[in-house]
């Protein structure tokens, strides 16, 4: 098949001819799917050269696909089409054609043409049968490169690996059959669709197969062919069938059928089988050429696979046990690659030199005992640490993690107050401006009757520095702060803007620390003079995860209460309670009280979550609570609308605030005395903990209602331990258990790289990490010796695509 072949000629004219009729899919009686179907068969028979029925497999590909995309898209396929071919003649000759005293290309049967000029890192659009337009839905999976595609993973596996004979069968079973076509029909439907009906026969009975809105099968399943079949045994009419099973010839390695088949995340205009079709030839291929950054002694010693078959066993496994092999030493090369990561700016933080603070124990033990109530013992064992790290040469780099209400503030208070005490400087960063006036205002009332040495009173060294003040009162403060006249300021990401310089910025208190990424703690400490760091968290964390995520910190824990603090009343509703839920909240609303609903976590996108999040805003204010003034908060608005809508809540402008999860973290009201959460079973118990303590601020009593209308036995022991109990560590423990291949709180949120693997609740395996990345690091601290120079720079590219921080 060469420039002057019938068959390609053929597809050239019928391509030419589309172009001409403005891509409607007219060149062709029954569209050029149908007459892919055909052309497919002609074009198989006149080559055997491997790289042509590479590219005729991959047009074909792209002709099924033609259908269903629009005028823009359709205009790529004819184009992608057109260009491979044409850089397909001449490279490669059919055998019919090709004289007999030239050479066979050396390549010519593994590496398709355009590919003998592409790495790994090359744009997915260098791989036969991807168009501009195919390679934009890609990017919406997270696909860019051939690389990210080696490693967009299967969400889940159907099991078609079990082969029986027809006389076998049992419905409902999830089974794969192989048989011969005895006959195949199609009739229309009353809705007018295309209904395709075939027999297969193996010898032990026949069964039939029905197949909707594909009437080019048809000419595919022709009687006396050989098919594979797998799907769900159904029934009609008491005979069992199989409804729009999933097919394969039997002549070719099977990928969609009788085998673990993999389940690849979809977005529109990416079906399955073509997914599935680029994923198998781009893993045969490209896998193959993945450099192994593990070195071999390594491998051999934990009992890992060369990465090659980690990727293959993961995309196509051939049984369970190969996948769970795999799958181990994907996982673990991820967590390897956190722990270089964070050993490493540990590694680069420690051996610079700090400022130490000279403590004033006298005016410590004053602002103490100006406090109306006693530290607890948790509280003393933490701000002991952190002042034991305060008074060293080199910088603090320490995470105080407690419970909501634990406390925490109060501490970093009086650390931030030590430092600006030895004559530095002190910043206090929030995650939202709301959060950070709330500081701002809370530690403006815990210092009022403070003054430092030298008669300076402490307030009137403090600032509010926040993204929307007015540029002069920004270039105010920033003069103020180069100057050192201001000593403590409080404010948001705009502390981290480059147009600000400290004059000796002693400490960094990072408020929220999930919402800040790696890299942003890199900026605040290039600040100053290797500031102290001390970074908060209100999500409490089991102790191995917490040394995984945050490496390279040092930890204090707060895991008592103060004592007095009143308990958030928790409940389970069941749907018929939702009325009563309704009711109970608009007695509070009476009250004078305020309350959150938070909407179900939908994991699709963003953008349905928000749109259910209006629709049911709208419902509860039109239906339910028409006479109270209802606020929205989704993921969708931006950063200012976000602000503006907590702003108005918080001023008790509004008595409900419907939300999506987005309320997680930034916002303290102490009037808000209601959590009402809808979809409570999709949340995990870290994040309904979360929620809860978004109440419980003021004095009154505090409520937390779930709503959740058909949960799963997980869901429903989710609820359950809620109800039970309000210690977040102890949730923490029982989430990590439970949560299985889910996140224990998004690593997007902690500014590490995204796991596409690793489970949070794979202690042993992140455990086994820890120990081989001390051991490495501890040897070779730059990876620098031989053995590890690839591995030096993978985790380079793993923190790069994670968008972390290297410093």
């Amino acid at each position: 098949m060469n420039a002057t072949s019938p068959v390609l000629e053929k597809l050239q004219n019928v391509l030419a001819l589309e172009k001409d009729l403005g891509y409607t899919d007219r060149a062709v009686i029954g569209g050029l799917a149908k007459f892919s179907t055909f052309w497919h068969k002609e074009a198989r028979a006149s080559t055997d050269d491997t790289s042509l029925i590479q590219l005729v497999e991959e047009t074909v590909g792209l002709l099924e696909e033609y259908a269903s995309g629009d005028v823009e898209e359709r205009r790529e396929i004819v184009e992608a089409i057109q260009r491979r071919w044409a850089s397909a003649d001449g490279h490669v000759m059919s055998p019919k054609t090709r004289p007999v005293q030239e050479e066979p290309r050396a390549q010519a049967s593994t590496t398709p043409p355009s590919e003998a000029r592409t790495n790994l890192d090359s744009p997915v659009t260098e791989l036969h049968g991807i168009s501009a337009a195919y390679a934009k839905r890609l990017e919406r999976l997270g696909v860019a490169t051939i690389r990210d595609l080696l490693y967009l993973f299967p969400h889940r596996y159907d099991d078609f690996s079990s082969l029986k004979t027809i006389n076998q069968l049992m419905y409902g079973e999830e089974v794969t059959i192989m048989g011969t076509v005895t006959e195949t029909k199609e009739r229309t439907g009353k809705r007018g669709q295309s209904i395709v009906t075939t027999t297969l026969s193996d010898g032990t009975g026949a069964v039939q197969a029905t197949w909707f809105n594909q009437p080019y099968l048809v000419k595919r399943l022709t009687p006396g062919k050989q098919l594979v079949i797998s799907g769900k045994v159904d029934q009609y009419l008491g005979r069992i069938t199989f409804s729009s099973p999933t097919w394969e010839p039997l002549d070719k390695e099977l990928i969609h059928t009788g085998r673990l088949v993999p389940v690849y995340p979809l977005t529109k205009g990416v079906s399955a089988r073509w997914l599935r079709r680029l994923m198998k030839r781009t893993t045969d291929y490209w896998s193959l050429r993945l450099p192994d950054h593990l070195p071999l002694a390594l491998r051999e010693q934990r009992n890992l696979p060369n990465l090659e078959s980690a990727i293959r066993q993961t995309h196509f496994p051939e049984d369970w046990e190969r996948l769970e092999q795999a799958r181990r030493r994907l996982a673990f090369d991820e967590l390897l690659m956190i722990q270089l990561g964070v050993l490493r700016q540990r590694h680069e933080w420690r051996k610079a030199s700090g400022q130490p603070v000279q403590i004033d124990p006298s005016l410590l033990r004053t602002f103490l005992e100006s406090l109306p109530f006693d530290l607890t013992s948790a509280q003393e064992k933490a701000l002991s640490e952190i002042l034991g790290d305060l008074q060293k040469p080199k910088p603090m780099s320490r995470l105080l993690q407690g419970d909501v209400g634990s406390g925490k503030t109060v501490v970093a208070a009086a650390a931030l107050l030590m430092t600006v005490a030895s004559d530095m400087q002190a910043v206090l960063m929030a995650p939202t401006e709301i959060l950070a006036e709330q500081h701002y205002a809370s530690l403006s009332k815990m210092w009022s009757e403070l003054w430092l040495p030298g008669l300076t009173k402490l307030t009137s060294c403090l600032r509010l520095l926040t993204g929307s003040l007015k540029p002069s009162d920004k270039e105010s403060i920033y003069t103020e702060i180069a100057s050192g006249k201001a000593r403590i300021i409080i404010g948001t990401h705009a502390l981290i803007q480059e147009a600000l310089d400290f004059k000796n910025l002693g400490l960094a208190v990072i408020d929220e620390q999930h919402r800040f990424g790696v890299a942003q703690r890199a900026s605040l400490r290039q600040k100053g003079h290797n500031p102290h760091v001390l970074v908060m968290s209100a999500t409490p964390i089991p102790r191995t995860l917490a040394l995984t995520i945050y490496g390279d910190l040092d930890i204090s824990t707060i895991d008592e209460l103060p004592p007095g603090r009143r308990e958030i009343i928790t409940r389970w509703m069941r749907p018929r309670e939702r009325e009563r839920a309704y009711n109970f909240l608009r007695s509070r609303v009476l009250e004078s009280e305020q309350a959150f609903v938070i909407c179900p976590l939908i994991e699709e996108s963003e953008k349905i979550e928000a749109k259910a999040a209006v629709e049911e805003h709208r419902r509860l204010q039109e239906d339910v609570f028409p006479d109270l003034h209802l606020g929205l908060l989704h993921g969708r608005m931006t950063a200012d609308e976000k602000e503006a809508a907590m702003r108005q809540f918080y001023r008790g402008e509004m008595n409900i605030l419907v939300s999506t999860p987005v309320v997680e973290v930034g916002i303290d009201v102490p009037n808000a005395t209601v959590m009402l959460i809808e979809g409570a079973d999709r949340f995990g118990l870290g994040q309904l903990h979360q929620f809860r303590g978004r109440v419980g601020r003021g004095e009154q009593q505090s409520y937390c209602l779930l709503l959740a209308d058909s949960p799963s036995d997980t869901g429903q022991q989710r609820l359950k331990i809620i109800e039970s109990t309000q210690d977040g560590f102890k949730l923490a423990d029982e989430d990590l258990k439970m949560r299985g291949p889910g996140e224990f709180f998004g690593t997007r949120q902690s500014g590490l790289p995204d796991l596409k693997v690793a489970r949070l609740g794979d202690v042993k395996v992140l455990e086994e990490a820890r120990e081989v990345a001390k051991r490495i690091f501890e040897e070779d601290p730059d990876l620098e010796l031989p053995q590890h120079r690839l591995l030096a720079r993978r985790v380079r590219e793993f923190w790069h695509r994670g968008r972390g921080d290297l410093s």
